[in-house]
């Protein structure tokens, strides 16, 4: 039957409102006009070459295989340790840490598993992307709730507002990405207290916990006796060792909310990459290699600050993760997507428009700028930017 004949599949989007994402517009933008990529989160640096030779060391000793479903004992057992050393959390690792396709399958993962149709999950915004359409998936009904501007901030207040007999999740970021904000101890607390007493269950994203700067401490939810009992806590070896394509993560969990993890982990991935396990299980003995990652990244970002200091932009706090914001007001009235993009174009530099994060498009005039990258490749933005104009 001639293609013009056919009859009509009648597909029906599950997400009928999303489309490309805005991390792979900019970065084919960026592609085509040769312009030095601050949007995607990714470094353009080389990785610690002992983790490479740990990973040629596993495939030759022939770990090339399937793995156990909830990843490779050993590596478990390093992020069991890490937990218990970073944040006095003993989680078993036999039951209750699961390895995972980078952190982005642990949360899609843990939202399949724990929100059900006619669920609420609130989410906070601005919000990493992939949050909102997961809860679409589960048929449960996201609350996007904003963070207070220009500090990016929990409002509890709206919090208590929007809960309701529904409510069965509460996800937060900390550090926040795009917010570059971290929970407090005060925020900690007032989350244990809207959560107490009720069935919510929270996700915790804390894939930027070793990013974290100045008078800022991350609060691991690990490290909440109360809190830790109902929440799923998310990692990542993607942006703590540089290697974000190798998609590496894991959810830490209580044993009745991991078990509902595997559940639905076993028919999405069923297991992670082999030899990387291993690696990383080998790469975790020694503490040292993510304790000094503060003081590498807080290089970066002050490299990067000290170079905007006379470009037409005001920078906006950077507590954690390896993300500046800018508000750009000053020379331009156009939206942040209209921006970004003359950007590109006309001075040759990639960032990421705030409003991309929003469901509604809600625009405060902000772009965000990776600095996980060379100096040459954050002072040559710089120089850029410098240059900017109406």
């Amino acid at each position: 039957m001639p293609a013009s004949t056919a009859p009509s599949l009648a597909l029906r989007s599950k997400l009928p409102a999303t489309g490309t994402t805005i991390f792979t517009v900019m970065s084919a933008l960026a592609q085509k006009h040769g312009a030095v990529n601050l949007g995607q989160g990714f470094p353009d640096y080389p990785i610690d070459p002992a983790l490479i030779s740990l990973v040629d060391a596993a495939m030759r000793a022939g770990h090339n295989q399937y793995p156990l479903m909830p990843g490779v004992m050993a590596l478990r057992e390093a992020i069991a340790g890490k937990a218990a050393r970073l944040y006095g959390r003993a989680y078993d690792p036999d039951s209750e840490v699961t390895v995972t396709t980078g952190a982005t399958q642990a949360i899609f993962t843990s939202i399949q598993a724990l929100a059900h149709p006619g669920d609420e999950v609130i989410v906070f915004e601005p919000a990493y992307d992939s949050y909102i359409p997961a809860v679409r998936l589960a048929g449960a009904t996201p609350i996007a709730l904003p963070l207070t501007v220009p500090g990016y901030r929990i409002d509890w207040a709206a919090v208590r507002s929007a809960i309701s007999p529904r409510t069965r999740m509460i996800l937060v970021n900390t550090p926040n990405n795009p917010g570059t904000s971290v929970l407090s101890a005060a925020d900690v607390a007032e989350l244990a207290t809207v959560t107490r007493g009720t069935g919510i269950v929270v996700v915790s994203d804390e894939v930027y916990e070793h990013m974290v700067y100045g008078a800022a401490r991350h609060e691991g939810l690990a490290s909440h006796d109360e809190l830790a009992a109902r929440s799923v806590v998310i990692g990542s070896f993607g942006k703590t060792f540089h290697a974000t394509g190798w998609k590496v993560g894991y959810a830490l969990a209580p044993r009745e909310i991991s078990a509902e993890i595997r559940r639905v982990h076993q028919f999405t991935v069923f297991t992670v990459n082999s030899p990387i396990q291993h690696a990383l299980a080998e790469f975790l003995r020694e503490p040292s290699r993510y304790e000094g990652l503060p003081t590498f990244f807080d290089r970066k970002r002050e490299l990067l600050r000290t170079a905007l200091a006379d470009a037409p932009l005001d920078l906006l706090p950077c507590a954690g993760t390896y993300f500046q914001l800018a508000r750009y007001d000053r020379v331009s009235d156009e939206p942040a997507a209209e921006f970004a993009q003359r950007l590109v174009r006309d001075y040759g530099v990639a960032t990421i428009p705030l409003s991309a994060f929003y469901q509604d498009g809600t625009d405060h005039r902000v772009i965000r700028l990776c600095f996980a990258k060379r100096e040459e490749t954050l002072l040559a933005a710089a120089e850029r930017l410098r240059r900017v104009v109406a």
